[in-house]
């Protein structure tokens, strides 16, 4: 199952895209994850925090799950 995280800006940077998602708690805990382990972004291995994420890029992290980048929708 697929998780949508919206964000509220145009792009999002990987390091915050999975401390808003709330995998890890700390920037310290991103860091080292992704060098370690590294996540999969559209497809591709990716371990730099600051990719920059856009709506409708998908995430995998093993053993964790699949996250969905969504654009928030305002209500005017």
């Amino acid at each position: 199952m697929k998780e949508e995280v919206s964000i509220q800006t145009e792009f999002i940077r990987l390091g915050q895209f999975i401390k808003l998602a709330n995998i890890f708690e700390s920037g310290g805990m991103i860091k080292s994850f992704l060098q370690e382990q590294g996540v999969i972004v559209n497809g591709e291995h990716e371990t730099r925090r600051g990719r920059k994420l856009y709506p409708g890029d998908e995430v995998v992290i093993e053993d964790v799950g699949t996250f969905i980048v969504t654009e928030s929708q305002s209500f005017d």
